[in-house]
């Protein structure tokens, strides 16, 4: 089967509380795979848009969970990097009444942060359509520079790529960091996801949401696309004329019985670029997207209730 899409980043061991509250009243914590880009690589299979994978973990215990993971989800092992000299990076979630949900890393120099540049040939490259990537890995260590490389040779071999900051503070030095090399990433970048709040940590401007987006579009070299996502008020959408989807569109969202929005944002992601590379319009896409973000919080684990499609007509029907 041909693959023409490439997902690169992190994989980790997500450890999530059998209770809501602070880290410290947690006694129990249940193990599960996670990451964003794994998310949204499994999420793309559940959709039937089987992605290639380019990811590192550790050769340890929770590195050979997480390998016998992404191969039950059926992703080729192609670029699946074991890293014999470091640890596979844990992250406890902690989650409020709401299920929102905030993060405690262990990733001192562990695998995810020492993916290698070079690595995604231009070969394989050229025989892509679309690569999409995350800000996680370019907060430390060698998958920065990786990263970066990936982005700039794949949009020099005219891949659509797409991009989801992900901010995690704690994994950064500071703000100005984290918003200068994302912004260096977004020259290379045709597709932005990005939360509300992310668009205003990375200092774009305007009276709302749209504002921002727009201020996005306006940059000199960047993004041609703005998906926006507002939790429970759905996402914008807005594109220039340089996109093949031009235009504005926005969606309200789908009702769920939320248990934990953990990988929801991911779900999102792969949503849209099923929706986008099938040729959808805006306003399709939105629908479609929120419908597999929506499904994903129904169920604790990020990966636990990723919907195949006919669970995503499912939900467009109820309403």
């Amino acid at each position: 089967m041909t693959r023409d899409i490439l997902v690169a980043g992190e994989t980790l061991i997500d450890f999530l509380p059998e209770h809501p509250g602070p880290i410290s009243s947690v006694e129990r914590f249940d193990r599960r795979a996670g990451g964003a880009p794994a998310n949204v690589a499994v999420a793309l299979e559940r959709l039937e848009r089987t992605p290639l994978f380019w990811t590192r973990v550790g050769e340890d215990p929770f590195g050979r969970y997480l390998v016998e993971t992404l191969d039950e989800h059926g992703l080729p092992d192609r670029f699946l990097d074991r890293d014999p000299d470091a640890k596979t990076t844990l992250a406890f979630v902690t989650h409020d009444e709401t299920g929102d949900r905030e993060f405690s890393f262990y990733r001192d120099d562990t695998a995810d942060t020492r993916l290698e540049p070079g690595r995604i040939d231009d070969a394989v490259l050229e025989e892509l359509e679309w690569v999409h990537a995350g800000g996680v890995a370019l907060s430390s260590g060698s998958s920065r520079e990786a990263t970066l490389d990936l982005l700039e040779r794949a949009a020099a071999n005219d891949c659509t790529v797409s991009f989801d900051p992900n901010a995690r503070p704690e994994l950064w030095p500071d703000d100005d960091e984290f918003c200068e090399v994302v912004r260096e990433a977004l020259a290379h970048v045709d597709v932005l996801k990005a939360a509300e709040e992310e668009l205003e940590a990375l200092g774009f401007a305007g009276d709302d949401v749209e504002g921002m987006a727009r201020d996005v579009l306006a940059l000199e070299a960047g993004p041609s696309t703005v998906l926006a996502t507002r939790g429970g008020e759905g996402a914008l959408a807005v594109a220039d004329e340089d996109a093949p989807w031009s235009g504005t569109a926005s969606h309200p969202g789908y009702e769920a019985d939320v248990v934990d929005t953990t990988g929801a944002g991911d779900a999102f992601v792969a949503g849209a670029i099923a929706s986008l590379s099938d040729g959808d319009d805006l306003e399709e896409t939105l629908a479609f997207a929120n419908a597999v973000g929506a499904t994903a919080t129904t169920a604790a684990g990020a990966m636990t209730a990723l919907p195949d499609r006919e669970a995503v007509r499912a939900i467009r029907d109820a309403e």
